[in-house]
């Protein structure tokens, strides 16, 4: 069974950081490259960040790029993802995704976790 596990989610106010985990299992994690997405209620879900298998190559949605930085631990089955300089409208709920496609993982990923709520204040 796979399983994705978010964390570090919370209340923080803006110019503030945070920083994500997804701990996977169920899965050959090096083989899987891994993304993040997030959602507002009555939005889709959107792309923010994905990192390829060794971690190598990384993507970023251009609302985050320089403000957000996505790695992986693959000794650890664990990818993270760190917001910093968050704004009011970086809330959202944020999911960890996983596919043995980079194309999918940033896409329609195999893959996903229960979510974790962010909520920046101004």
């Amino acid at each position: 069974q796979v399983q994705l596990v978010e964390s570090g989610g919370g209340l923080v106010q803006a110019g503030g950081s945070l920083r994500l985990s997804c701990t996977a299992s169920g899965i050959t994690f090096s083989r899987h490259a891994m993304g993040w997405f997030r959602q507002v209620s009555g939005k889709e879900r959107e792309f923010v960040a994905a990192i390829t298998w060794a971690g190598g190559n990384s993507y970023y949605e251009d609302s985050v790029k320089s403000r957000f930085t996505i790695s992986r631990d693959n000794a650890k089955n664990t990818v993270y993802l760190q917001m910093n300089s968050l704004k009011p409208e970086d809330t959202a709920v944020y999911y960890c995704a996983a596919s043995m496609s980079l194309v999918r993982v940033r896409t329609t990923p195999d893959y996903w976790g229960q979510g974790t709520q962010v909520t920046v204040s101004s």
